[in-house]
C-alpha cells in the first residue's frame, strides 16, 4: 500500500500501487463545487489518469487553476478537431491565440467547402455528440520515431518538424476513437468533462470560447477585439508567407544555419513597424488643426515599453520632432501610500499607485509651454525624487509617456483628445508550436520578466513565478481593457524569442526547489522550451527589444 497525503484536506490516506488520481480524489473528502480535472503530484501537474507507484503529496485542481483551464482547453481543441474530421473528411484546423477569452481558430478544407455559419453549426452540433457519448481520451507512449512515422502518414506536417527537431527518445500521442493528435501535456479522462464551451463564426475562422476562469458553469463573456484581431491576422500572413507557422519550421531554419537571418528580419520588420508609427506620429503633429502633442505608450508587464520608447524617439528625432519622455512610475505615491492587496502585500500595479493628479498637473503645465520639475522615482528607498530633471516643451517637441497605465483615461482625462496618440503594447506569441498546441501569450512575458528579474538579482525564479498571478490579474484589470483604445497595437513578440530565451532560462528555472509549489511552472516552462532548437544570441543588436531582459 502507498501513503498519499491531500493538501486539499491536510489529511493522509493508503491506496494501492498503482492507483490513477481518478480512484483516489473520492477517497478524500472535501468541497467540490466543480469537476476535478487534474492534479499536482510532488508539485508537477498530472492528468487524472496519472498513475502513483510511490507515496506521494497531492493537490487536486478544478477549472479555476491554471493547470486545470489548460487541460480542459487542450482537451476541448482535440474535441473540435475530431468533430470537424467527422463533419468534413480531410478537413484540419489549425489553433492560433487567445482572443478575447476564447481561441481563434482557422480551417483548412476541401475544395468547395467553406468556412460559414452552417458548417460551423454542424462541427458545433457533432462536438455536442461526442461530449454526450462520454468517449474515453487515450494516452500511448511511443518511440518517437514510430510517432513521427505515424503522424506522417498523416500528412500532419506540422507535427513530423516538431517531433523530428526535438530531440525526445519517447514522446506521447492521444487517441479519441480513430482521431490520433499530439499534446505536449494532459488531457482530461472523456469528453463527458467538456460540458462548457462554444463555437461561432468569426472573421474568416471561428472563436472556440471557453468557461469563465472564476464561474466555470458559465462562458466567458465575449467582447469583440478588431483591433487586436487585425494584429493577429497580420502577424498570421507573414508567418504563412514566410513558411515559419510552427516552432518545427523555425527548428528546422535554424538547424540549417538560418538563425542569424532570423534574427535580423524580426528586428527589420519591428523597426519597419516603429518606423511607420513615427511617421503617423508626424503626420498628426503637424495638422494645422488639432495636432498631436502627447504620445501614451502602454502594455503589460515585460511587453518591452522602455526599450520601445527609446527606439520610438530615435525615428521622431529622424522625422524632425524632439521627443521628451519620461514614466508614469516616477509618479509613483511613496511606498507607505501604496495600495495593497487583500494579503496586506503591496499592489503596485493598482492605478492609485500612480499619482495621477500631479502627474496630469504637470502634464497640462508641459503643454502650456512651462518648464516642470520631473520627479525621479527611488526604487530603493521606496520615495518620489527630484534630481534636477527639467523638461519643456518648445517647437517641434512632443511628450512621450510610458507605464503601465498611460493609456487609462483617467490619467489625461484633462488633455484634449485629439492632442493624444495612443500605443499599447502586446507581445502575440508569433509561432505555435503545432496546429493544435498554440503558445500561451503571457509566456513570452513571464520568460523576460523571470530571466530580467534573476539577472538584476531583484528577484529569484521562485518569487517571480509566485508573484505572477497576481500581476496577471492586475493586467486584466487596468491595462488589457484599455487595449482597443489604442491608435496603433505594437507586437513585441520575437519571431525566435524563445529559442533565444531557452539559453539564459534554463539555468535560471532550474534553481526552482522541487518541494515547492512554484516548481510546477518552473516545470512546465522547461518542458516547454525543450522544443526550441537553443540560439545564441550573439547576433541579437544593443537596441533589440529582447536585450533589455536578457542583458
Amino acid at each position: 500500500m502507498l501513503r498519499i497525503y491531500c493538501k486539499n484536506t491536510d489529511s493522509y490516506c493508503e491506496v494501492q500501487e498503482g492507483s490513477t488520481l481518478l480512484d483516489i480524489v473520492p477517497l478524500f473528502d472535501f468541497d467540490k463545487p466543480y469537476d476535478i480535472i487534474g492534479a499536482k503530484v510532488n508539485n508537477v501537474a498530472e492528468g487524472l489518469k496519472f498513475r502513483v507507484f510511490n507515496n506521494r503529496d497531492i493537490e487536486f485542481l478544478d477549472y479555476r487553476s491554471y493547470i486545470g483551464r489548460s487541460i480542459y482547453s487542450r482537451s476541448l481543441c482535440f474535441l473540435m478537431s475530431k468533430a470537424l474530421t467527422d463533419v468534413c473528411p480531410g478537413a484540419s484546423v489549425e489553433m492560433h491565440r487567445p482572443l478575447s477569452k476564447g481561441f481563434y481558430c482557422t480551417l483548412h478544407l476541401p475544395d468547395g467547402v467553406v468556412t460559414d455559419s452552417g458548417l460551423v453549426e454542424s462541427i458545433k452540433r457533432r462536438m455536442g455528440e461526442i461530449v454526450a457519448e462520454d468517449i474515453q481520451f487515450r494516452r500511448h507512449e511511443v518511440q518517437t520515431a514510430e510517432a513521427i512515422d505515424m503522424f506522417r502518414k498523416l500528412g500532419r506536417e506540422d507535427k513530423v518538424k516538431l517531433l523530428e527537431t526535438c530531440g525526445d527518445v519517447y514522446v506521447t500521442y492521444y487517441s479519441l476513437e480513430k482521431e490520433v493528435d499530439f499534446f505536449y501535456a494532459a488531457l482530461v479522462p472523456s469528453t463527458g468533462y467538456l460540458k462548457v464551451w462554444d463555437l461561432a463564426l468569426y472573421g474568416d475562422g471561428m472563436i472556440l470560447r471557453l468557461p469563465d476562469r472564476h464561474h466555470p458553469e458559465q462562458l466567458a463573456p465575449f467582447h469583440p477585439q478588431p483591433k487586436t484581431f487585425n494584429a493577429l491576422q497580420e502577424m498570421i500572413q507573414w508567418n504563412h508567407i514566410m513558411g515559419l507557422e510552427t516552432v518545427g519550421d523555425v527548428n528546422k531554419a535554424c538547424l540549417s544555419g538560418k538563425a542569424s537571418d532570423l534574427i535580423q528580419i524580426a528586428e527589420a520588420l519591428q523597426e519597419k513597424k516603429i518606423v511607420k508609427i513615427a511617421e503617423e506620429i508626424d503626420r498628426r503633429y503637424r495638422l494645422e488643426k488639432d495636432p498631436v502633442r502627447l504620445v501614451l505608450i502602454t502594455g503589460p508587464t515585460s511587453s518591452g515599453k522602455s526599450t520601445f520608447c527609446k527606439r520610438l524617439s530615435v525615428q521622431l528625432m529622424a522625422c524632425g520632432l524632439k521627443p521628451i519622455s519620461f514614466s508614469t512610475d516616477d509618479y509613483f505615491v511613496n511606498r507607505l501610500d501604496t495600495p495593497r492587496l487583500p494579503d496586506g502585500s503591496f499592489d503596485f500595479d493598482n492605478f492609485d499607485t500612480v499619482d495621477h493628479d500631479y502627474l496630469q498637473s504637470d502634464v497640462m503645465k508641459l503643454l502650456e509651454g512651462q518648464c516642470v520639475d520631473v520627479p525621479e522615482y527611488n526604487f530603493v528607498t521606496g520615495l518620489r525624487e527630484y534630481n534636477g530633471k527639467k523638461l519643456k516643451i518648445e517647437k517641434d517637441t512632443i511628450l512621450l509617456i510610458e507605464g503601465i497605465h498611460a493609456l487609462n483615461p483617467l490619467l489625461t482625462d484633462m488633455v484634449p483628445e485629439h492632442a493624444k496618440f495612443r500605443i499599447f503594447i502586446n507581445t502575440i506569441t508569433s509561432v505555435s508550436l503545432d496546429a493544435h498546441n498554440c503558445i500561451p501569450t503571457s509566456d513570452n512575458r513571464l520568460l523576460r520578466r523571470i530571466v530580467r528579474d534573476y539577472n538584476k538579482g531583484a528577484f529569484t525564479a521562485r518569487q517571480t513565478i509566485s508573484a505572477w498571478p497576481n500581476v496577471r490579474r492586475s493586467e486584466t484589470m487596468w491595462i488589457y481593457p484599455y487595449q482597443e483604445i489604442a491608435d496603433v497595437l505594437f507586437n513585441s513578440a520575437y519571431l525566435i524569442e524563445f529559442a533565444v530565451m531557452r539559453t539564459h532560462a534554463e539555468a535560471i528555472l532550474a534553481t526552482v526547489p522541487k518541494n515547492c509549489p512554484e516548481y510546477s511552472e518552473a516545470k512546465r516552462l522547461l518542458k516547454f522550451l525543450h522544443f526550441f532548437v537553443p540560439v545564441s544570441d550573439k547576433e541579437l543588436p544593443a537596441t533589440s527589444l529582447i536585450r533589455s531582459f536578457i542583458g
